[in-house]
């Protein structure tokens, strides 16, 4: 390693440094274990350039073009080079050239320009400070085990990740008051390397944080601020790092500092790596770890929103900061936080949820149960579904799901499933009714449009379509866009796609820039089918070897290191990229990250979907491929069932028709499927050319429907939006309520009316039920007229909602998705029960039913199946 004495690292840099507390003498052997002093070097940046620093700090660069060809523009070659890493290509471009730059007055002015789009960004009034201004001074929390924000910043391994990225670029975006929390990874996810047999291997190079484009987090006293978090028999530190979003911070907390043993160093150290116990120690350190974070920060959040399971520990915090500060009981507080923590669920199966057995749950928990002066059962009961089995595991999603007020999937389709997966713990409730929302996800679109399509947007959409990405009148005018400019930016992108995957891949021989390009890039799960496609590989090569009519595919993507499914699907396909016939015309792209999706989701023509229906909770690289005119072939799952219904064949093309199969043999028919919908609908269409001009115009119109038709549905802003109005708003009104002076007396009236009606319910009884019309048949549009004789014992009739449950039977014996009617109290018998009234409308004709019900009601609860319940007729 080269050494500079002091004196030249002070000439070409800033230098601060740890002081050691003896001098260093010399010449002296070094001992064994040398104490280390560390020091960090910055670079020296020209007076006129320093302005740099904070572009470079914050990444409000990543989606917006005049920050981003900035950084590019001091050193293209370089920037490549560190994978667009501001931080080290400051540090790591020579001298001269900032010197340089510093008189360039082309340059100067295009960072006049790039630092005022920043400011400006940072200081105009905000649509949320616009659409809530009563939530003024409130603070949102978003916890995620992993953020995908770039790829200079490997904290990420897929989806989950690059969701809560886009989250937080558009909270920055719409100026929610929120702040991420996260763990900072010495190692991250690792980086993929195939061997000679296409056989996924594994590395995990070291972050070096002091390189990266984030600042460390200092306390009050000028010295890092360092959190103390309880584990069973120890103490853990955690240092904190802060990176800029726009105008959101995400604080990353980080273990890997001198205080801890190696083992403690560990826990933020590889991203999703180790056993279950290392996992429930990565989970305590980013649940409660995150709160203690935010507390030491000064920040006390309103609401906690929990981006699947993994930080679902923060509830627990939460609780026993109450209890300390305010004297509440356990139930008090449980119920106080609640009001203020959200949770997203985003896996659609149970076996893809984190669990943790009764024995490690009780060992790791243990110190917090003491804390809070409860039993260990009360506690552990809180992780299953059913008090009474004492020996299931403990569930992170189901202790999510009873500790926040408000719970929601990732699509319409996944809400069904969710509802469908959790009803255990609603056992009495029809299963459309269980309290599990669905709020679909979306893309940051400004993160994942190339830079020519975003300049084409700019020039006919307007130059603020990246701030109106949810106007569906805006992006209407897509259709206005000429089909020659908007084919020639399409090719230039396949064009380019083509250029990386052969420099990548090291062969010029591989893919041709004019063949129809499908594209299949994501995690390899075995539900996801990445070789759907090469079921039958002499089909595939007919498809793939017609020299008038050219197709390529292109993959890529990453297996869970533990996954030997998915890492054989790897293998075969790389095996199938090698036979005759095939080679060159597939491909598969190594150490899958964000710079390759991004070529990726706008360079192919189709973009491919293909998972087991209904596994695929949400997917959103489809939406970023159409945000590019790339058109979707996909399993109607996830976001494509709703993109399919809502504008079918305008914006691309299903396999099957939501067909579900339990065995192999759906592999079969949807490959057969596939093969059909590519070999009479996709090929010949992209090949369908205008004889005068040589354009696909049949094509070219398919990708301006689903620019104009898919970009203002499935994109951030409207997810964030819905977020904010459908959950964030009203956890804050009511986390707001409860913080107030007498807001825990009103939750200690809540509590006491809860162990009220427990204690009386099981006298509650619905007696009768009578119906007024004599005549069997009922005219649509006439009412039926119910009452209902209802025994409350202790209960009065205003802790009580009576509804009349009814719908159309369809045929069926049961009434499987039924609506709801409220009926009124009419009066006391004598025998004491009460007598409740109501109708039935009628609106089509058929086979009807309905039922009545009694549930528990409360104005102060956030929903109505807060108790679980329900005493049916």
């Amino acid at each position: 390693m080269p050494l500079v004495s002091a004196k030249e690292a002070a000439s070409n840099s800033h230098v601060s440094y740890e002081k050691p507390s003896q001098p260093f003498e010399c010449p002296r052997p070094l001992p064994a274990s040398p104490t280390l002093r560390r020091f960090t070097v910055v670079p020296r940046l020209p007076l006129a350039l320093e302005r740099l620093r904070e572009l470079a700090h914050n990444l409000f660069w990543v989606w917006t073009p005049v920050a981003r060809e900035l950084l590019v523009r001091i050193d293209p070659n370089l920037f490549e080079e560190v994978h667009g890493n501001p931080i080290e290509l400051l540090s790591r471009v020579k001298q001269a050239r900032l010197d340089e730059l510093a008189q360039d007055d082309a340059f100067l002015s295009h960072l006049d320009a790039a630092h005022a789009a920043l400011r400006t960004y940072l200081t105009t009034k905000s649509w949320f400070e616009r659409s809530f201004p009563q939530a003024h001074g409130a603070r949102i929390a978003y916890f995620s085990m992993e953020y995908g924000l770039h790829e200079s910043l490997p904290i990420y391994s897929g989806g989950l990740g690059v969701l809560a990225g886009d989250h937080l670029k558009t909270a920055s975006d719409l100026g929610l008051p929120l702040v991420g929390v996260g763990l900072a990874y010495a190692e991250g996810y690792f980086r993929q390397t195939l061997n000679e047999d296409g056989w996924q291997g594994e590395r995990y190079p070291r972050n070096d944080w002091h390189k990266l484009p984030v600042l460390a987090v200092d306390g009050q006293d000028g010295k890092r601020l360092i959190i103390d978090v309880q584990y069973p028999d120890r103490v853990v530190h955690a240092q904190i790092w802060r990176v800029q979003v726009g105008r959101v911070p995400l604080y990353l907390l980080d273990t890997n500092i001198e205080q801890n043993s190696p083992v403690d160093r560990s826990i933020t150290g590889p991203l999703y790596g180790g056993d279950k116990e290392f996992r429930i120690r990565q989970e305590i350190m980013l649940g409660i770890g995150g709160v203690h974070a935010l507390e030491a920060m000064g920040i006390s959040p309103t609401v906690c929103h929990m981006n699947e399971g993994h930080s679902a520990f923060l509830a627990l915090e939460r609780i026993g900061r109450v209890m300390r500060e305010r004297g509440a009981t356990f139930e008090v507080a449980s119920e106080a936080t609640s009001a203020g923590n959200v949770f997203t669920t985003h896996t659609p199966v149970p076996a893809g949820n984190d669990v943790f057995d009764r024995e490690l749950a009780r060992k790791y928990l243990e110190p917090y149960r003491a804390a809070l002066g409860i039993g260990e059962d009360q506690l552990l009961d809180l992780g299953r579904a059913r008090s009474s089995d004492r020996h299931a595991p403990f569930s992170m999603p189901i202790f999510a799901i009873r500790t926040a007020d408000r719970c929601n999937a990732v699509s319409e389709l996944h809400g069904h499933v969710a509802r469908k997966m959790w009803k255990e713990l609603w056992p009495d409730l029809p299963e459309h009714e269980v309290p599990i929302q669905s709020v679909t996800n979306g893309v940051h679109v400004p993160s994942w449009v190339s830079a020519e399509m975003s300049a084409l947007f700019t020039r006919y959409l307007g130059p603020r379509w990246a701030e109106q990405t949810d106007d569906a009148a805006l992006w209407a005018r897509a259709h206005e866009i000429p089909d020659a400019e908007l084919w020639q930016v399409h090719e230039h992108r396949r064009h380019r796609l083509v250029t990386l995957a052969r420099r990548w891949l090291g062969n010029d021989d591989v893919l041709d820039p004019r063949a129809l390009t499908i594209g299949f890039a994501r995690r390899f799960a075995t539900y996801k089918r990445a070789d759907l496609l090469l079921t039958d590989v002499e089909r595939v090569k007919r498809l793939l070897g017609n020299v008038d009519r050219p197709v390529q595919l292109v993959f890529a993507g990453k297996a869970h290191p533990q996954d030997k499914g998915g890492k054989e699907l790897i293998r075969s396909i790389v095996h199938a990229s090698r036979q005759a016939g095939l080679r060159g015309r597939v491909v598969f792209l190594e150490d899958y990250e964000m710079r390759i999706a991004r070529a990726m989701v706008s360079g192919v023509d189709v973009w491919l979907n293909t998972p087991r229906r209904p596994h695929e909770a949400s997917g959103t690289s489809g939406m970023k491929a159409a945000a590019n005119g790339a058109l979707n072939v996909s399993v109607l799952d996830g976001w494509w069932a709703e993109a399919w219904a809502a504008h079918g064949s305008q914006v691309g093309w299903p396999v099957g028709r939501g067909e579900e199969y339990e065995d192999d043999a759906g592999d079969r028919i949807e490959a057969e499927l596939l093969y059909d919908v590519l070999e009479r609908e996709v090929v010949p269409l992209f090949f369908e050319r205008d004889r005068a001009s040589g354009l696909p115009r049949a094509w070219i119109a398919r990708m301006k429907a689903s620019i104009a038709k898919l970009v203002p549905a499935f994109n951030t802003a409207r997810m964030v939006k819905e977020y904010t109005q459908r959950t964030y708003a009203p956890a804050i009104a009511r986390a707001a309520g409860l913080a107030e002076r007498d807001g825990l007396m009103r939750v200690e009236e809540l509590v006491a009316w809860k162990e009220r009606v427990r204690a009386g319910w099981p006298s509650v009884a619905v007696v009768d039920v009578d119906v007024a019309q004599t005549a069997a048949e009922v005219r649509v549009g006439e009412f039926v007229e119910v009452e209902a004789r209802v025994r409350l014992g202790e209960l009065r009739p205003e802790d009580v909602v009576v509804e009349l449950y009814f719908g159309p039977t369809m045929g069926s014996h049961e009434l499987l998705k039924g609506s709801l009617a409220r009926m009124r109290v009419a009066g006391v018998n004598a025998d004491g029960t009460h007598t409740f009234v109501g109708g039935i409308p009628t609106h089509e004709s058929g086979s009807h039913a309905f039922a009545a019900r009694v549930m528990p009601w409360n104005v102060a609860m956030s929903h109505p199946y807060e108790t679980s319940l329900v005493r049916w007729a």
